[in-house]
């Protein structure tokens, strides 16, 4: 693991309770309703906040550890910060407000002309950020963070602020980064598709504790979560694209000794992709099908099945191949089913409901 961390603290009317590890060069996403303690992990992380007991390691560099009274300052953390506000210098030019972060840092890895390529800001660098559009301007913050050369990633919800254009325009930016410069990053968010297009590893937050933690296939495929009772919860598989058929517009991936049709997509043979499948998306049945305009077709194992009382429905986490998978159904349909942990069922899902991004 490449982060450790563990915090304890007593608010009037609250207490914090969290800990867990990050997988080393993963996305950690920090997800849960307002007022779980994301914030406060990432103020904690960054030295910011000194709570009642905190541990943190780094790559096996102790940042804090409370009990013996070690408490790195934050100007030594060597954190690389994004917040919802970009906080950009207005009078520097954005070559200028990425050469601050650059000025102040010790020499390191990450190298200018590496983070303009990475995030595409060439064509800014002349230009003031009183100019920028809400996806340029974080794209720029997110770049001013690297070259300060972080030991790790701090990003306390940086797309909120983006309407679903803007956050889309960035998204790809920061697979991107996530892929090429391997550190550890930990990511508070809201947002279900940041969570499912960039997350590695997932905390689940909930009144002060981690409710859950693991990687971010198994957790997403798990029906006692509260990530499960929402209304786009999803499975999220791994896979690989084996071909493309252009006369029927498909392409054919693997997605752990399964293979799964999605819409003709661009991507070379042998990439990585990242599928999510949204829980309502998918049907179940004893049998295969005939006649029916749904593509993937597959045999599953159930797991298990957790009850939703509050929306009279029935989650349904579903093994297929060696990935996990979710189906949202009525508990009317697990009777006449005659589900159960262990059944065999053909697990059914359109191709065109399924999205698709890099893996």
């Amino acid at each position: 693991m490449s982060l450790t961390f563990a915090l304890r603290h007593r608010f009037e009317g609250t207490a914090l309770d969290i800990a867990f590890e990050a997988p080393d060069g993963a996305v950690t996403m920090l997800f849960g309703p307002s007022g779980a303690g994301k914030s406060t992990v990432i103020s904690a992380a960054a030295g910011l906040f000194r709570p009642d007991f905190a541990r943190m390691a780094v790559k096996g560099q102790v940042l804090a550890d409370t009990d013996t009274g070690l408490w790195v300052p934050p100007e030594r953390r060597r954190a690389g910060l994004v917040f919802q506000d970009a906080r950009l210098f207005p009078h520097m030019s954005v070559a200028n407000n990425l050469r601050y972060g650059q000025r102040r840092a010790a020499p390191g890895p990450i190298g200018f002309d590496e983070v303009v390529e990475l995030l595409g800001i060439g064509a800014l660098l002349a230009r003031r950020p009183g100019t920028l559009s809400g996806g340029e301007t974080q794209r720029v913050a997110i770049g001013r963070a690297l070259l300060s050369q972080p030991l790790y990633l701090l990003m306390d919800e940086p797309l909120a602020s983006l309407d679903a254009q803007r956050k889309a325009e960035i998204l790809p930016y920061l697979a991107r980064l996530k892929a090429r410069l391997r550190l550890p990053i930990l990511y508070v968010t809201h947002a279900i598709d940041e969570l499912m297009q960039l997350g590695d590893h997932v905390v689940l937050l909930d009144r002060g504790r981690a409710v859950a933690e693991g990687p971010l296939g198994a957790i997403a495929a798990r029906g006692d979560l509260p990530l499960a009772l929402r209304d786009d919860a999803g499975a999220v598989l791994n896979a690989t694209v084996i071909a493309h058929d252009a006369a029927r517009q498909i392409t054919r991936l693997d997605a752990g000794g399964v293979t799964i049709l999605v819409p003709l997509t661009y991507a070379a043979p042998g990439a990585a992709l990242r599928l999510r499948i949204p829980a309502r998306e998918v049907i179940l049945a004893t049998a295969a099908p005939e006649a029916i305009s749904v593509q993937n077709i597959l045999p599953g194992d159930v797991r298990a099945i957790t009850i939703d009382a509050e929306r009279h429905a029935a989650l349904v986490e579903l093994r297929l191949g060696n990935q996990g998978i979710l189906a949202r159904v009525t508990p009317d349909a697990v009777r006449r089913l005659g589900l159960q942990p262990g059944s065999a069922v053909m697990v059914l899902f359109k191709s065109v409901g399924i999205e698709v991004s890099p893996g």
